[in-house]
């Protein structure tokens, strides 16, 4: 498995990690649990290294899942959790919006700790950026915690380029996290120099836009209601049967490269920056597999021109995410 360093900050990682969202939560009903430690447990065998998760997936299940899973390897793996949304440390309560003060930092630290059964956080995220607290004090907040031994790295999620000038000021952030792909190239415009000027790391999720590219949706997929993209309106049907333009170049490059739709969209993001390490998700053992084909499907700068010069005539429809979702962004 190849590896790549997350900016200046030395922690190194394989070049494609695993989002574990998926596995509780988000795309419908939770998946088996025991099949996804399995899962979880196959994919360090294959290489990887650094595993995603948060509180608010589930809550708290998400954790639960991973910290169960890799305490046998915790010592050969990256796990990074996030912190950030109003929910009860305790009981899971969703109190709606977003909480970043420095107490709340504090206790999601704490709790994240028993349910990933580790001593400390490799990598913690702020979620979402609240507004209400100054980023400089959740930035000293996380300081804090690394001061004591509790977090090794500090991460932005979905952040804009002032907010993680000012947090980086005060503690040094390790990676932002944000949604990129083919399909949603919007960090490329400030955050991706931003990250470059200062060394950080870049981790998109969502780097197969939520399944569209793999090329196994299109305008007649239906979505179960727990699945949030029966809500997204770039999922609407007249918006996918639009999309399926951008769809159909993927494959075409990947009929040409022998590869799958999947390992071509990844490729494209592996090749975009030496510091960017995309974490699909994934509940299957075999799309798993398929995703860490990306790695050695290389694309040639001829490949790249070809697919930025037939992509950018492409008119994409429909937001990524839902107005309320949008708002919480800093992009």
């Amino acid at each position: 498995m190849q590896k790549r360093k997350l900016g200046n900050s030395g922690l190194e990682v394989s070049a494609l990690g695993l989002g574990c969202m998926s596995m509780t939560s988000a795309y419908g009903p939770a998946a088996d649990k025991q099949e996804m430690i399995e899962l979880l447990r196959r994919a360090v065998e294959l290489g990887v290294t650094l595993f995603d998760t948060a509180e608010a997936y589930g809550p708290f299940v998400n954790e639960e899942l991973v910290g169960e899973a890799l305490a046998p390897v915790r010592n050969q793996v990256v796990i990074s959790t996030k912190f950030g949304f109003d929910i009860a440390p305790n009981t899971g309560e969703r109190r709606g919006g977003v909480n970043s003060r420095p107490e709340h930092v504090r206790a999601v630290a704490e709790a994240s700790l028993g349910r990933l059964k580790t001593d400390v956080i490799d990598l913690f995220f702020q979620h979402r950026v609240d507004l209400t607290v100054p980023i400089e004090d959740v930035a000293g907040a996380v300081k804090r915690l690394i001061e004591e031994g509790k977090v090794k790295h500090f991460g932005l999620s979905e952040a804009g380029a002032n907010t993680i000038r000012r947090a980086h000021a005060v503690q040094p952030v390790t990676a932002v996290q944000s949604e990129y792909s083919l399909w949603w190239r919007g960090p490329e415009d400030e955050i991706l120099p931003t990250l470059e000027a200062l060394g950080i790391g870049f981790v998109p999720f969502s780097p197969l836009g939520a399944g569209f590219l793999t090329g196994n949706i299109n305008e007649n997929t239906k979505f179960d209601n727990s699945d949030f993209r029966s809500m997204v309106p770039r999922f609407a049907p007249d918006a996918l049967k639009a999309n399926m333009a951008l769809v159909d170049l993927v494959r075409q490059v990947a009929t040409r490269k022998r590869a799958t739709p999947a390992q071509i969209a990844l490729a494209w993001l592996l090749a975009q920056k030496p510091w960017i390490v995309p974490i699909p998700g994934t509940t299957k053992r075999h799309r798993l597999e398929e995703n860490l084909g990306a790695i050695p499907a290389e694309l040639t700068p001829a490949d790249l021109q070809e697919i930025d010069v037939v992509a950018s005539a492409i008119k994409l429809q429909g937001a990524r995410l839902p107005e309320s979702a949008l708002n919480m962004t800093g992009l």
